[in-house]
């Protein structure tokens, strides 16, 4: 408790200017919200638990889902930057005011602090609960998640863990976030034994797969595509439920080329499938949900039914997870290729700002790799 006591008094003094700078990303950009809108409302879960339901966009989902994990859970604790008074995406807006301030609370503007924080208090039995405020600035905390959470089983020879350690980061386009707002670093995190990766994109995936990774006995990074928190709206179940780690969505069967992506970059191959169809091509189009593990068996499942794959992210091409996808399924399903394995993705460049619309790869780039590969 003294603890959580000087991190909260520490941060206090910033909650004034963090607002005013992270105010502009939250709000503008409607246009292309709109769009991820259209195409999330088009295409719901595939799976999804029974009871009764109600209506929820991804951010209620996940303020949904925290609510329940404290509940259950006595030794559950929620913190971040601004956490305190719902966040900048009122992702854990009355959560404070249910469970009090020893249980959610606010903390410095330190990622690595925020990192470190969560691996002692996960480490001694605690479940921690971290929210990065965009996943552009976890890198400061990079050397915790991967060098202290990760390894920590491991390096005690399996006598201790931080297995009780969830952080949660939104990430992704936004249509105005520029360099510090849109990244999307999976990638680099998944190259490291120990940790697994998450991302929703549905509300009923959202809050199964975070109850999911926060009961989970690994550290987990719940990746949250942004661009989706008002955007994707579905009936969620109102009960306690998860969702398993490590299973892909297959959203929409197909028999002649396979599309695969995760997060807010599903809508945009099924904007590109429906493009694709009225062309006669049927693709079947696969959600992973989990980077790490991903589901390979899924993936190779599909290729070897279609011949033809294209794997689709926001983040730069090269060393994207699309390359381990793509070796992957090169290596397993060799001799059912009938064209080239084909990544859209974003340039090798800094996520531009007025450039955004050229760089993002939309619907009609995908429509290219979809035309290419059939073509070949």
């Amino acid at each position: 408790p003294s603890s959580f006591v000087m991190l909260r008094t520490v941060c206090r003094g910033g909650k004034q200017a963090i607002g005013t700078v992270i105010s502009p990303v939250v709000h503008a950009g409607r246009q292309v919200l709109r769009q991820y809108a259209a195409a999330a409302a088009a295409t719901p879960s595939t799976a999804s638990p029974q009871g009764e339901r109600k209506k929820m966009n991804l951010f209620t989902a996940i303020n949904d889902a925290l609510r329940i994990a404290l509940e259950t859970d006595a030794n559950a604790c929620v913190f971040g930057e601004d956490v305190g008074f719902g966040g900048v995406f009122r992702c854990t807006v009355g959560l404070q005011e249910q469970f009090g301030d020893q249980r959610v609370f606010n903390t410095p503007l330190c990622e690595q602090g925020i990192a470190g924080f969560a691996v002692g208090m996960a480490a001694v039995g605690a479940t921690a609960i971290a929210e990065i405020q965009f996943a552009d600035y976890i890198f400061p905390a990079f050397d915790q998640i991967v060098n202290e959470a990760a390894k920590y089983r491991y390096r005690s020879g399996n006598q201790y863990d931080c297995g009780g350690l969830t952080i949660r980061s939104p990430c992704g386009a936004v249509g105005h976030g520029g360099h510090y707002h849109s990244q999307s670093p999976e990638a680099y995190f998944a190259h490291t034994p120990g940790l697994k990766i998450v991302m929703p994109r549905t509300p009923v995936q959202a809050k199964g797969l975070l109850l999911a990774s926060i009961r989970d006995p690994n550290p987990v990074l719940f990746m949250e595509p942004k661009a989706l928190y008002r955007a994707a709206v579905e009936d969620v179940p109102v009960g306690d439920y998860t969702l398993p780690l490590g299973v892909g969505q297959i959203v929409q069967e197909g028999s002649d080329v396979t599309l695969v992506g995760w997060g807010a970059q599903v809508n945009v191959l099924m904007n590109a499938s429906e493009m694709a169809a009225e062309l006669g091509i049927s693709c079947e189009v696969i959600d992973l949900c989990t980077i790490l593990p991903w589901d390979r068996d899924l993936v190779a499942n599909s290729v070897r039914k279609t011949g033809r794959l294209v794997i689709s992210h926001e983040a730069p091409k090269t060393s994207g997870f699309a390359a381990e996808v793509a070796a992957t399924i090169q290596n397993c399903c060799f001799l059912s290729l009938e064209a080239p394995i084909q990544r859209v993705c974003g340039y090798d460049t800094p996520f531009p700002l007025i450039f955004e619309k050229y760089y993002v790869p939309n619907a009609y780039k995908n429509l290219e790799a979809i035309k290419s590969v059939m073509e070949a």
